[in-house]
């Protein structure tokens, strides 16, 4: 008799663990996320988040993608006020590309003060003053040497874009900080300094923001090194296509044909507005770089219209943004990097097919989510 009790004592504690555990509903998780405007790119960012949540929701974990964007990426007071809604309405995670980092600070502290994790993407540098849960994206100021050398391997330097020494490179390699710096070393500089020649035009973001100012940085570490290159002026555009339009009407109607090699654009709604623009103006002999990559630009670079851009991954901000959203949700922040690097690199003709239609992303495995969650 006592040792039949003892088996049923047993069974039933083993059958309340297994209750507690497997019996516990996974809620419902809310995600509000906040672009500085609804432009392409960030259009593509948005595409990927709800591709990730659909993908939670097939493997039974309920996610919602609450988007809301400024009017327009000025709008500094409307990403404010989007914040202080998700903080009111109580959403599980809050995930933001900042409109201007010293601008919504004050509200992505009080989110934390709420208890809600943030995710930041579209930089790495982490922001002083603000618990930042995950960080997915790049070095603003990195972006911008890249494309610097893009345009330097145009106009006769060693890679894969123009006159200059080929390097012969697999579609799947990543023209990134690394590759460029092993190509271009000091004596390599030293060696090619005096002898390519350029004239060029800056069309910048907002500027003295801190994504205009860091990109800017980055181009002129590298192009500075070339007293050859010259830039003719910077001017803001303030990341808008249709202001790109007139600003590279006055770069063009200010430096005649024969007078200007490039425009370098520090996103692509602006460098898609500078290559439109030439090619209405009859100035197509001014070669288009670029930031950012959606489908549209890599189209562009696949029919030669624009030379090169360089990749921000917006596919990666939505995929993975969901991805550890959710785990954040549930709790499981200690499995959760701090920094997601998605590594700023060149897309050109010769790679164009690795990022659109089908960028690569990593599958999430909810299952394990799931499993880690219903195990904590």
């Amino acid at each position: 008799m006592r040792r039949s009790l003892g088996v049923v004592f047993v069974l039933v504690f083993v059958l309340g663990l297994a209750l507690g555990v497997w019996g516990k509903d996974i809620p419902k998780i809310t995600i509000g996320w906040t672009p500085p405007d609804i432009t392409g790119v960030f259009k593509t960012a948005t595409d990927f988040f709800e591709k990730a949540a659909a993908d939670a929701r097939n493997h039974g974990i309920n996610v919602e993608i609450v988007t809301r964007a400024p009017a327009a990426h000025t709008a500094f007071a409307d990403q404010i006020a989007i914040i202080e809604d998700f903080i009111q309405r109580k959403v599980n995670v809050i995930a933001i590309s900042p409109i201007e980092v010293e601008v919504v600070k004050p509200a992505l502290q009080e989110a934390k003060k709420a208890g809600i994790p943030v995710i930041v993407v579209n930089l790495l540098e982490p922001i002083e003053g603000v618990d930042v849960d995950c960080y997915i994206g790049f070095d603003n100021t990195v972006a911008g040497t890249i494309s610097a050398y893009a345009v330097v391997d145009y106009f006769g330097g060693p890679g894969v874009l123009g006159e200059g020494e080929k390097v012969d490179v697999a579609p799947e390699t990543f023209l990134d900080l690394e590759f460029w710096q092993k190509l271009y070393t000091p004596e390599v500089i030293e060696n090619l300094k005096d002898k390519i020649q350029a004239t060029g035009a800056i069309i910048e973001g907002i500027a003295g923001g801190f994504f205009s100012t860091a990109r800017l940085r980055g181009f002129h570490s590298v192009i500075d090194q070339f007293p050859g290159i010259k830039i003719v002026t910077t001017l803001p555009a303030d990341w808008n296509r249709e202001k790109a339009i007139k600003v590279t009407e006055d770069i063009l109607s200010a430096n005649p044909k024969g007078t200007l090699d490039f425009i370098w654009a520090a996103s692509n709604e602006m460098g898609l507005g500078a290559m439109l623009t030439c090619e209405r103006l009859g100035r197509t002999e001014v070669k288009v770089f670029t930031n950012d990559g959606t489908p549209e630009s890599v189209e562009r670079i696949r029919e030669g219209r624009l030379i090169a851009e360089t990749w921000h991954g917006f596919p990666e901000w939505g995929w993975y943004g969901t991805k550890y959203a959710v785990m954040l949700a549930l709790g499981l922040k200690d499995q959760v990097p701090q920094f997601v690097d998605i590594r700023p690199r060149i897309e050109w003709q010769g790679n164009a097919d690795m990022f659109y239609p089908n960028p690569y992303l990593e599958p999430i495995d909810w299952e394990a989510i799931k499993k880690a969650y219903l195990e904590k």
